[in-house]
C-alpha cells in the first residue's frame, strides 16, 4: 500500500484475516484435527469471500469501473490484487494440507486411501459401493461449449472427462471395453499426498492378487456414447455432476484407526464403466463458485418472501467467478472449461491436492481420535442464575450477564421457553436473524402461538445464505398464528433482543434480552457472544419502543438508554469518540477500548484518527477487517489493534469510554461498517449493573493481555505474531477467561458441598 494512504484495503484486509486463520492450520502447537478444522474454516471463507466480495467486484467492475474505495483502487485494481493474494493463499493452503496435515494425519491413523494403495478387503468394499450407489446416482453429460454445458449447482464437485477424438477411436469388435488412456500424447504425472505417481494406468493394476472385481457390463452403454461432433480442437469433453447429496468420503474397512477414499477417488477408479467403448484421455475433478452478490429492491417489492425466493434461484444461474480444479488438468481440458464459463486466467485457481477443503470439516469431527483435539471446554453454568430457581424471579431479582460459550446458553433459552409456557405470559416479541436448523427457540416460539399467546418474530429473510432457512420456519410460524414481519424495506434485521411481557401480581412486568450474537444453541457453543438479561424500566420500555416501531409503520421512538441504527447509532459513536478527544484536549484522561468484528467505516475511522493526534490512547481488538493504520506516526500513533483467532470464534462486540473516570460501557449487535450503521438495523445497549460491568470491562482487558494467540496490527497492513517478553507470564485470553469461569462453579460448588448438616439422634419411640 502506499505510504500516504489512510485506509487499508477492505478485501485485502478480510484475505490477511483469513491468513490469520490458515496461520493456525499451520501451527504445530495446534492439535492436528483442530489444524484440519482451520484448514476447512480457511476454505469455506474463501468460498463465501469470491461469491459474495469478488462477486460484487465483478458486478462494480461492470457498472462503475472507475468507482475508487478508500484506499484508492478502481474495482479491476482491486481484483488484481484479490487474484494475487488468493492465489498465494491457495498454495499456501494446499502445501498445508499435502505436506503437513495429510501425511501426519496418516500417523495418527486417520488415512486417505488412493486406488494403488487398496487391499483386497477394500477394494471389495469401493467395488460395492460403486456398482450398488455411484453408477445408478451420477450421470454423465457430453457437453461440446456453453450452449449444453449442464447448470452446475454451485460448491459441489464434478468430473470433467476427456475423450479421445472420434476418428481415432480403433473399435474393437464385439463391443468390448478398452483400458482408458488416462494420459495426454506423453506421460503426465500429478503431485498426489506430496508424492508423484503415475496417473495413466489402466484399471487392471487395481485388481488385489487372486482377486475379482466385477467384469464390466458389457450390455449397458450409456448414452454418452452418442457423442455429439467433435470440438474444433478434436477434442470431446463430458461432466458428471457429483451433486450435493453424495457422500465425499467413502469408508474403508481398517484394521484400526480411519480410512476413507474419496468420491473423486472411487470414479477415476472406475471411469470407463461410464464411457464404454472410448478411449479416455483425462479425468479431473473440477468446481465452481457463482456469483451470490445478488440483492432485492424490497424498498419496491410488494412480495419480499416471492422476491427472495427468486433471488435463490437466480444464484443458481449467476456466472462465474472461479474455477477450481486438479492441477492434472490438460491444456485442452482447461482451455474448454475456461472458454465455456467464460473465464479469465485469474479466475482460474489449480489445485495440487483435494478440492473443497472446506468438506473436510467432517473428518475434524470424528470419534475416537481425542488425542488429536483440544481438550474439551463445556460451557459452564452461570453463577448469576439459580438453576432451581424461576427464570423470571432470577432476572427479576437482578441483571443477567453470560459469556458463550465460556458460559451457557440455556439461560435465554429457558427464558424463551418458560415464557412459551408460562400462562401468565402475554407477549412475545423477538428478532431472529440466524438460527440453527432445529431450533428450539422456533419451536417454542410456535408453541406459544399455538397457545395462543401473542407472538411477534422479526424475521431477516435476507440473511444471506440462511435465506431457505428463515423463510422455510416463518412460514411455520404463521401457520401456528404467529405474526411475521419480514424485516423493514430496505434494511436488514441484524439486531438480537427478545422481549417478553407477563402478567404478575403487581401489574404487567416486562423482561428482555439483548445480545451480540445469533439466537442458535449450536453457535453459541462456538462463537464468543455477550448476554444480557433485564427488567430494567428504561431497557424494556425501550425494548417496546423498538419493537414498535420495527413493525409497525410508526417513526422510531426517542430511546432512554439504547441506540439504534440506521438512525442514532453512528452520531452517538462519533459524539462518544469526540466527547474522548475534548476531554483529552482539556487535559483530561482519555481512552476508548472496543472489541468488535469489523471496523471499516471511514467517519469512524477519521474520527478515531483525530482522537489519536489528541492523545486519546485507544486500543481495539478488531477479529476480522481492520480499514484503520495504526501507528503511522502523526495519524494514529497512538492506535493499537491486536487480533485474536483461537479455538472460538471471536464474535462479541463491545465498547468502553473513559468519560472521565465513570466509564460508559455497552454492548452491540453492530460492527463499525458503513452497511451496520446504513443499511441494518442494530442496537447498542449500555451495560450498567456494576457487577455486569465490571465483567465486561475484564473480557476486554484480556484481549490485550493475550500474547499466545494476539497478533498486532502493522501500519502495512499485516500482522505481527505474539511477543512474550523473556520471563513473562503465558496468558491465553480464551483459556484464561474459560479458567476464571470453571474456577469459580467449582469454587461455588464446594462451598455447597462443604456446609456441616449434623446427624441427629432420632427420637425414642412412644
Amino acid at each position: 500500500m502506499h505510504p500516504s494512504a489512510k485506509f487499508v484495503n477492505r478485501e485485502l484486509s478480510w484475505l490477511e484475516f483469513n491468513q490469520r486463520v490458515l496461520d493456525e492450520a499451520r501451527d504445530a502447537d495446534v492439535p492436528l484435527l483442530e489444524r484440519l478444522k482451520f484448514l476447512a474454516i480457511t476454505s469455506s471463507n474463501l468460498d463465501e469471500f469470491f461469491m459474495v466480495r469478488v462477486g460484487g467486484l465483478h458486478l462494480l467492475a461492470r457498472e462503475k469501473p472507475a468507482r475508487r474505495d478508500p484506499s484508492g483502487r478502481t474495482p479491476d485494481e482491486q481484483l488484481a490484487a484479490v487474484s494475487e493474494r488468493t492465489h498465494r493463499m491457495t498454495a499456501e493452503q494446499y502445501a498445508c494440507y499435502r505436506d503437513e496435515l495429510e501425511p501426519q494425519l496418516a500417523a495418527g491413523g486417520v488415512r486417505r486411501v488412493r486406488a494403488g494403495e487398496l487391499n483386497a478387503k477394500q477394494a471389495q468394499a469401493v467395488q460395492t459401493v460403486f456398482d450398488e450407489e455411484l453408477f445408478a446416482v451420477l450421470s454423465p453429460m457430453a457437453v461440446t461449449g456453453p450452449d449444453d454445458f449442464p447448470l452446475l449447482v454451485h460448491g459441489t464437485l464434478n468430473v470433467l472427462v476427456q475423450l479421445a477424438p472420434a476418428a481415432a477411436e480403433s473399435r474393437v469388435e464385439g463391443g468390448e471395453s478398452r483400458a482408458r488412456k488416462f494420459q495426454q500424447p506423453g506421460s503426465r504425472r500429478s503431485e498426489v499426498g506430496g508424492r508423484k505417481s503415475e496417473v495413466g494406468k489402466s484399471v487392471e493394476f487395481l485388481r488385489p492378487p487372486n482377486s475379482e472385481l466385477g467384469s464390466p457390463i458389457s450390455d449397458l452403454r450409456s448414452p454418452i456414447s452418442d457423442l455429439r461432433p467433435p470440438t474444433s480442437a478434436g477434442m470431446r469433453f463430458a461432466v458428471i455432476p457429483f451433486g450435493p447429496a453424495t457422500t465425499r468420503f467413502i469408508t474403508l474397512p481398517s484394521d484400526g484407526g480411519y480410512s476413507y477414499m474419496l468420491l473423486e477417488d472411487v470414479v477415476a477408479m472406475f471411469i470407463e464403466r461410464f464411457f464404454h467403448g472410448e478411449t479416455i484421455i483425462d479425468c479431473v475433478p473440477f468446481r465452481i463458485t457463482r456469483n451470490a452478490d445478488i440483492g432485492t429492491r424490497d424498498d419496491t417489492a410488494s412480495d419480499l418472501l416471492a422476491e427472495m425466493e427468486e433471488v435463490l434461484r437466480a444464484r443458481k444461474e449467476s456466472d462465474c467467478v472461479r474455477l477450481e480444479i486438479d492441477d492434472a488438468v490438460t491444456p485442452a481440458g482447461l482451455e474448454f472449461l475456461q472458454t465455456t464459463l467464460r473465464l479469465a486466467d485469474r479466475g482460474v485457481y489449480r489445485a495440487n491436492g483435494p478440492l473443497d477443503l472446506a468438506a473436510f470439516m467432517r473428518l475434524a469431527g470424528l470419534q475416537g481420535f481425542d488425542s488429536l483435539k483440544y481438550d474439551d471446554w463445556p460451557p459452564q453454568p452461570s453463577l448469576m442464575v439459580d438453576a432451581a430457581a424461576d427464570i423470571f424471579e432470577v432476572v427479576r431479582d437482578h441483571d443477567v450477564l453470560l459469556h458463550h460459550p465460556y458460559e451457557s446458553f440455556e439461560p435465554v433459552l429457558r427464558l424463551i421457553e418458560s415464557a412459551a409456557a408460562d400462562p401468565d405470559v402475554m407477549a412475545i416479541k423477538q428478532t431472529l436473524y440466524r438460527t440453527s436448523r432445529n431450533s428450539p427457540i422456533v419451536a417454542a416460539l410456535i408453541r406459544a402461538a399455538e397457545a395462543g399467546k401473542s407472538v411477534t418474530a422479526i424475521v431477516e429473510l435476507k440473511a444471506r445464505f440462511d435465506e431457505a432457512r428463515n423463510i422455510e420456519w416463518a412460514k411455520d410460524l404463521e401457520r401456528a398464528g404467529g405474526q411475521v414481519i419480514y424485516g423493514v424495506m430496505g434494511l436488514k434485521t441484524h439486531a438480537k433482543a427478545c422481549l417478553v411481557v407477563r402478567r404478575e401480581p403487581h401489574g404487567i412486568q416486562r423482561y428482555v434480552h439483548f445480545g451480540t450474537g445469533n439466537y442458535n444453541e449450536i453457535t453459541a457453543k462456538l462463537y464468543t457472544d455477550v448476554s444480557l438479561l433485564t427488567c430494567d424500566r428504561e431497557l424494556t420500555a425501550d425494548a417496546v419502543n423498538f419493537f414498535n416501531a420495527v413493525t409497525g409503520y410508526s417513526q422510531p421512538q426517542q430511546f432512554h438508554k439504547i441506540e439504534a441504527a440506521p438512525l442514532g447509532l453512528r452520531p452517538k459513536l462519533l459524539e462518544l469518540i469526540h466527547s474522548e478527544t475534548e476531554r483529552k484536549r482539556h487535559k483530561q484522561e482519555a481512552r476508548i477500548t472496543a472489541k468488535l468484528n469489523s471496523l471499516v467505516d471511514p467517519e469512524l475511522i477519521e474520527a478515531l484518527y483525530e482522537a489519536s493526534q489528541a492523545g486519546v490512547a485507544i486500543k481495539l481488538n478488531v477479529r476480522g477487517i481492520c480499514c484503520l493504520r495504526p501507528g503511522v506516526e502523526g495519524l494514529s500513533e497512538n492506535i493499537k489493534v491486536v487480533s485474536i483467532i483461537d479455538r472460538f470464534l471471536e464474535h462479541s462486540r463491545i465498547f468502553r469510554f473513559h468519560h472521565g473516570g465513570a466509564d460508559l460501557v455497552y454492548i452491540s449487535s453492530a460492527d463499525w461498517m458503513p452497511r451496520n450503521l446504513n443499511r441494518r438495523i442494530e442496537l447498542f445497549v449500555p451495560v450498567e449493573d456494576p457487577k455486569c460491568r465490571k465483567r465486561v470491562v475484564g473480557i476486554l482487558n484480556a484481549a490485550f493481555r493475550d500474547n499466545v494467540r494476539g497478533r498486532v496490527l502493522l501500519p502495512d497492513g499485516t500482522f505481527q505474531p505474539p511477543r512474550r517478553p523473556r520471563g513473562g507470564k503465558r496468558f491465553r485470553s480464551q483459556e484464561e477467561l474459560y479458567r476464571q469461569v470453571r474456577d469459580s462453579v467449582k469454587q461455588a460448588e464446594q462451598s455447597r458441598t462443604t456446609v456441616f448438616v449434623p446427624h441427629r439422634a432420632p427420637e425414642a419411640e412412644e
